[in-house]
């Protein structure tokens, strides 16, 4: 990555955009995305600022999720292996196949 950043500098401005969004996702600081957005939208990397723009479609569910300490990630990860469990047996058994096919994932 050092070799590509010293070759363009749009690639190494892309880089140290992405690498402070990763920090912000990482240290939970959902208070600091305003303005990490507005520093991409200056930037004028087109793939970065469509990005942005895709965050503050949602910016309120997106900072508090970056901010809280507490998260649905559990429960949707519990859904999901229900769907997937699900969708395996679909057209080919009714309920008490799906119910031991979930007891047997446990």
């Amino acid at each position: 990555m050092h070799q590509l950043c010293e070759v363009d500098t749009r690639i190494a401005q892309a880089h140290t955009l992405v690498q402070a969004f990763l920090g912000l996702v990482r240290e939970r600081r959902g208070y600091d995305l305003d303005g990490w957005i507005a520093e991409v939208t200056r930037s004028g990397i087109a793939e970065l600022a469509r990005f942005a723009h895709g965050l503050q479609d949602d910016l309120s569910a997106i900072t508090a999720g970056l901010t809280r300490e507490w998260s649905n990630g559990v429960t949707e990860g519990q859904i999901h292996r229900l769907k997937l469990l699900k969708r395996q047996g679909y057209g080919r058994a009714g309920v008490a196949l799906l119910r031991q096919r979930v007891r047997l994932a446990v």
